[in-house]
Order: C-alpha cells, then sequence, then structure tokens
C-alpha cells in the first residue's frame, strides 16, 4: 500500500475513534447523575473535545510535508520550553541564555533535522548547548543560585527541544525497504503514546486501586498502568504494518514507548509537584498546557528513535 495512503487510513481510523468517543460522552453526561461520576465524564469530554482540534493540527502538518511537520514540532518545542521556564523562575541575569535558547537553539536544531544533518543534531544541544548557555549566563555576573537557575534551563532545554526533537528526527532514518514511509513512524510513536495516556487513565478510573506513587501522581494506578500498557502494547502490535517491525517486534517497541511514556509523565509531575504547580499550562482545554501533552513523548521519542536507528538501519 501507498504510505501516503496507509496515513490516510491512519487519519481516518483515529477520526472515527474521536467520533465514537464523542458519542459515548454525550449519552454518558446525560444518563450520569452522581456529580463525582459527572466530573469524570466530563473530563473525558474535554479531553475528546482537545483531542479533536489535536489531531487537526497534527493530520494537517503530516499532510503538508515534511517541512511543515519539522516547523510544528519546532513550535511544540518552543510553547513547551515557555511552559517548562515559565514555572520555574529565572533572573535578568539569565535573560540573554534564554533568548539564545528560543531564538538560536530552538531554530537550529530543527534545521538541522530538516538539512539531515544526524551527526549535529545528537550533541548540538547535549554538549554545545550544555556549555555555552552558562557561558552566557555567567558574563552576567551574578552568581546567586547560579548553579540551580542553570540547571533548570538545561533542564527545559533538554526535556522540552532536545527530547522532543527526536520525534520529527525518525524522517532522518534511512530503513532498508522502508524509504519515503518514516512519516508513518512518527504517527506510531505518538498514537502509541497517546493511547497508553488515555487507557491507563480510563483503566485507573474504573479499576484502580493500589497507588503507584500517591505523592508524585495520585491519580496513576498498578491496574490503571498494566490494563493501559497491555492494551496499549497490543494497539502497538496491531500497527505493525505501517512499521518496519514484525508483529512480536512492534510489540517490544510499543511496550518500551509505553514504558518511557509512562516514567517521562511521572519523572515531570515530581517536577511539576516540586514547583507547587497542578498543570504546566492552560493552553489545551482538558490537558492543560503543551508540556502536559508531551511529556510522556519526551522520555519515548529518544529511546524509540534509537532502538529503530541502532536495530533497522
Amino acid at each position: 500500500m501507498n504510505p501516503s495512503h496507509k496515513l490516510y487510513w491512519l487519519i481516518g481510523g483515529v477520526v472515527v475513534l474521536l467520533v465514537v468517543a464523542s458519542a459515548i460522552g454525550r449519552i454518558l453526561r446525560v444518563r450520569v447523575k452522581d456529580d463525582n461520576a459527572a466530573a469524570v465524564v466530563d473530563n473525558l469530554n474535554a479531553r475528546v473535545r482537545a483531542w479533536w482540534s489535536m489531531v487537526a493540527i497534527f493530520a494537517a502538518a503530516f499532510l503538508l510535508g515534511r517541512n511543515a511537520t519539522i516547523a510544528m514540532f519546532a513550535l511544540i518545542s518552543f510553547f513547551a520550553l515557555r511552559e517548562f521556564l515559565t514555572l520555574t523562575p529565572t533572573k535578568i541575569g539569565d535573560h540573554r541564555a534564554l533568548s539564545v535558547a528560543f531564538f538560536v537553539l530552538i531554530p537550529v536544531q530543527y534545521l538541522l533535522i530538516a538539512t539531515n544533518w544526524y551527526g549535529l543534531f545528537s550533541i548540538f544541544i547535549p554538549v554545545y548547548g550544555f556549555l555555552f548557555l552558562p557561558s552566557i549566563s555567567v558574563l552576567a555576573h551574578d552568581t546567586e543560585h547560579f548553579l540551580e537557575r542553570s540547571a533548570k534551563i538545561q533542564w527545559g532545554l533538554m526535556i522540552a527541544v532536545y527530547c522532543i526533537s527526536h520525534v520529527p528526527a525518525l524522517l532522518l532514518l534511512q530503513i532498508p525497504g522502508y524509504a519515503g514511509e518514516t512519516p508513518l513512524l512518527m504517527f506510531y510513536l505518538i498514537l502509541v503514546v497517546q493511547m497508553s495516556d488515555v487507557l491507563q487513565y480510563v483503566f485507573g478510573k474504573l479499576f484502580g486501586r493500589t497507588k503507584i506513587a500517591p505523592v508524585v501522581s495520585p491519580s496513576k494506578t498498578v491496574e490503571g498502568f498494566v490494563g493501559g500498557a497491555a492494551s496499549a502494547t497490543l494497539i502497538g502490535a496491531a500497527m505493525w504494518w505501517i512499521t518496519p517491525f514484525t508483529p512480536l517486534q512492534s510489540a517490544g517497541m510499543a511496550f518500551a514507548i509505553v514504558l518511557m511514556g509512562f516514567l517521562g509523565g511521572l519523572v515531570l509531575s515530581a517536577v511539576k509537584r516540586s514547583l507547587g504547580a497542578k498543570d504546566w499550562g492552560s493552553m489545551i482545554e482538558g490537558h492543560g498546557g503543551v508540556m502536559d501533552r508531551m511529556d510522556s513523548v519526551s522520555f519515548a521519542a529518544p529511546i524509540f528513535f534509537h532502538a529503530t536507528r541502532y536495530f533497522f538501519t
């Protein structure tokens, strides 16, 4: 099947799922009378509405081609980094370094993907960004909490830019017998991550009893994780036909994505808790901010990228 036809089928399948989810949400909202249950249904409906918008944006970028997709993820990194640094206040002495992070490092990181320069893409932020940003900050002669301030900027840059940029970096991969189909790997990664998040939430609400990390994320339960992870792994295995993987390999890759996505959500929840915040932002109704949607992706994307590159190129 032509790669573009596969993409159309996938987008169509997601749209059908959203139509079904929207219909179920409307029915449940009418029938549910209990206040607690109604609040859960309202939350689910808000998530579904947000997903309509996000799917439309992602689909448009994918259909418009490679450069539009890369530009979309550059914007995602920009807003995610802004949310991260908004919750981790900096000082005047950091403003030059922040300007470089937003207006130099983000564009260059994504330009390296657009020009297929893997060698520099893989080290640009971890090496050059790591070394030069604190060097720029130190020229402001402000040493108060210097290590803490530098660490916040470095963490934000790594999570919001470097890690997320591994999603469009999948376009760099040259996989034998898979020419022109790497956009499908992006769709595979994002769909498995987001389905895992949704299914963990649903299973947790239906069957959740045992808290995994009650201080960090009270809503995450063992039952929710097991049910959501198993379901998302099966979904990933079922999508083997859009990947260069066998069904068993696809299941293994999906499980790695699910596990890393779960850890990403947990780690960044701990960061939010330490900052006294519930969400990273309020840009997406029902989902919080951009970083709230990309926390799982930020951990899953680099692992998926490098596992695919190591084993399949």
